[in-house]
């Protein structure tokens, strides 16, 4: 959980609200396939899940001054991957900024698999 102080009082962020926030961000963007497991937990309970998982894929490391997201998705095929990475890390600092309020100090994005 991020919490910060402002002058009307402490606002407390859930990591699950960020990463579905995120997540919905990622998954609109032209090119993007869906999310893949971004650590063995995420592996595990998707084993378990009947339906897919907007908070699968997404890591998020820092405090409420500015924090570090690691994505992990899945493109379609023939697209330039360069193109969509620097899209979904344009789109992701923008949303999380004007949702929240907090800096994005870095977005990895990693893809981890291709489909056609």
């Amino acid at each position: 959980m991020i919490a910060y102080e402002t002058r009307l009082g402490k606002i407390h962020i859930s990591e699950e609200y960020l990463q579905k926030l995120i997540g919905q961000t990622v998954t609109s963007c032209f090119g993007v396939v869906g999310m893949a497991p971004g650590n063995s937990v995420q592996k595990v309970l998707g084993l378990f899940a009947k339906t897919p998982d907007v908070k699968r894929g997404i890591v998020i490391k820092g405090d409420a001054d500015n924090i570090n997201i690691e994505l992990h998705i899945i493109v379609s095929y023939g697209i330039n991957i360069n193109a969509i990475a620097q899209s979904i890390v344009n789109k992701v600092q923008y949303t999380v900024t004007e949702a929240t309020g907090i800096k994005v100090n870095k977005v990895t994005v990693k893809v981890d698999g291709i489909k056609e």
